[in-house]
């Protein structure tokens, strides 16, 4: 469902963000991407859901690649992107029915979309207050709202359980299992308790370039997670992190 092949992103001639990586994500699985502040994860993710242009390299998503087909690629993936960006005078409410509009949905389908994302996320006691005056796990909560709203074939989440409390982490880590059977699932993540928890398979990405991909069971054989993830911060080559 998402394909990547030797895909690569400069900042000008002396930043290479991305280093040619490749992988593939099918149905059902729920990948984690991990890796340092810096390594390339949000990058990466910002060019599969075609809001960076790849300096080389595809990204595809349902067969459609995101440079020649970017409409119908955003049409297929919800994505959660770090900080939940949303209009802070708006209501969650009228930023899920902003959305929807967006995604044209229309008429009662609308209103469905919008109880169903609601109750999926726990939002229905804050639908009235500005979104300014939530706190940041609710903040983050109506982002993974209106990642979900659509139903989605694909997800891309950067850190969705990032300023959320145990109960709500609990409950998101629930929501994203529910919903993976269906789906093709990327989670950027520092938690690595969450790679155990929801997670088919990790890929450890460090200076752009992917290190590890294997699922969180192998990579205890290899050494615990904790230990890999650590590994990168000291190892000079990539051949050590291996």
């Amino acid at each position: 469902m998402i394909e990547i092949d030797a895909l690569v992103k400069r900042f000008g001639p002396q930043i290479t963000a991305v280093d040619g990586i490749s992988f593939t994500v099918n149905k059902g699985e729920v990948l984690g991407f991990l890796g340092p502040n810096g390594a390339g994860k949000s990058t990466t993710m910002k060019m599969i859901t075609g809001f960076l242009t790849p300096t080389s390299g595809t990204a595809r998503v349902l067969g459609h690649d995101v440079r020649t087909d970017p409409i119908t690629v955003k049409q297929s993936i919800g994505y959660l992107p770090e900080g939940a960006p949303a209009y802070p005078e708006m209501t969650p409410r009228e930023f899920l029915h902003f959305i929807a509009a967006i995604r044209r949905i229309e008429g009662a389908a609308r209103q469905r979309a919008i109880d169903l994302a609601v109750e999926r996320t726990g939002l229905g006691g804050v639908l009235e207050q500005p979104i300014d005056t939530l706190s940041k796990g609710f903040k983050r909560r109506v982002g993974l709202a209106q990642a979900i709203l659509h139903d989605p074939p694909v997800l891309i989440m950067d850190e969705p359980t990032d300023g959320l409390d145990p109960n709500q982490k609990h409950a998101v880590r629930r929501l994203i299992a529910e919903m993976a059977p269906q789906k093709a699932i990327i989670i950027s993540t520092h938690i690595l308790e969450e790679v155990d928890a929801i997670c088919t398979r990790a890929i450890i990405i460090d200076r752009g370039r992917i290190v590890a991909d294997a699922t969180p069971a192998e990579l205890e054989k290899r050494g615990r997670l904790d230990e890999v993830f650590r590994s990168l911060t000291t190892s000079d080559t990539y051949g050590d992190a291996r």
